[in-house]
């Protein structure tokens, strides 16, 4: 198969962090006039969003989440919102990684 060239390529993918089908912590967000504030759901929960908010969950691949959107209700920018809080987003292997400690000092302190 050939290769796109570099002009071509998705620039902008990013990687969001899922754990057991939902988020792995708390996260708030502001864009414009929106505000989204999501947190992790047990499993079963389900997608408990407004529709912009739940069409980024759904596509992101988050089955259990709880979110609520606050302020303005335009839907171009809880979308944007909500993709500025899931790129936030960070998992424990990451914190591990980044400040240099084993993963058992993450969670223990």
């Amino acid at each position: 198969m050939k290769s796109l060239p570099q002009s071509r390529r998705a620039k902008n993918l990013v990687k969001i962090p899922v754990i057991n089908t939902t988020i792995p912590h708390e996260q708030e967000a502001k864009f414009g006039g929106s505000r989204v504030f999501m947190k992790p759901a047990a499993p079963g929960t389900g997608v408990k969003a407004g529709g912009a908010m739940r069409a980024v969950f759904e596509s992101v691949g988050v089955q259990n989440v709880l979110a609520k959107s606050k302020g303005s209700s335009n839907p171009h920018n809880l979308v944007k919102a909500t993709v500025l809080a899931l790129t936030q987003m960070r998992d424990a292997y990451t914190v591990a990684g980044l400040r240099g400690v084993p993963m058992n000092k993450v969670f223990n302190g």
